[in-house]
């Protein structure tokens, strides 16, 4: 069998079949697969579960998409080159692991926390024929990411949940709270959902998404 384009953890159903869903998680900054996919036990039991691995190690267990210049201006707060390419990679993964599964782009959720967030939204707005269904927590839209040119016509299937925390110190609320007007904008579905939080997520931004999922199933 060929090795996949990232590393990865996963979960499978007993059966699979033309009704079985697949959730691909993206880790945050620093962090690695097995983070997000302690979510795992407590979502559905027919879901194939897929956490990826960041492609950069830096060091004792921790990985990230891309680095982050911690002292630099904001506007130089990422490596957009390396965020390009980890977008593209993932946008390649998730086609892969659609095929390993005969998985839909309509029976695909791609779940990101904080810089798997702002990945997730460069994946979606960037190749919306993959992926349908979002979940984006603590995380933002950079537009360095996304295509030149923002066709509505294209997104007409795409459906966000977006949560962040309300007192998060690494990703200021007020960059999250201007998704839902961009996204309304381009008549995309989205809902969002702020909790009194830092940059994690609450048992019930928990239990909020995961009713989202069983919803879209």
């Amino acid at each position: 069998m060929k090795q996949l384009s990232l590393q990865y953890i996963s979960r499978e159903p007993n059966s699979i079949s033309e009704k079985t869903s697949l959730l691909i998680l993206l880790h945050g900054y620093g962090s690695n697969e097995e983070d997000l996919f302690s979510f795992a036990t407590e979502l559905p039991e027919d879901l194939i579960i897929i956490s990826a691995r960041a492609p950069q190690s830096l060091g004792f267990g921790g990985y990230a998409w891309y680095t982050i210049h911690f002292n630099t201006s904001v506007d130089k707060f990422s490596d957009i080159p390396e965020a390009i390419a980890s977008r593209d990679l993932i946008a390649k993964f998730v086609t892969e692991v659609q095929e390993k599964y005969n998985i839909t782009p309509a029976k695909t959720f791609l779940l990101g926390f904080s810089q798997g967030t702002i990945l997730s939204y460069a994946v979606a707005l960037n190749y919306p024929e993959k992926i349908q269904k979002v979940i984006a927590l603590s995380g933002y839209i950079n537009p360095d990411l996304l295509p030149k040119t923002l066709d509505a016509s294209k997104y007409t299937n795409l459906d966000f949940f977006i949560s962040h925390g309300n007192v998060d110190q690494v990703i200021p609320v007020e960059w999250a709270n201007k998704t839902p007007k961009f996204l309304n904008d381009l008549h995309i579905k989205n809902c969002y959902q702020e909790y009194p939080v830092g940059h994690g997520v609450a048992p019930k931004n928990f239990f909020d998404f995961k009713k989202w999922i069983e919803e879209r199933m």
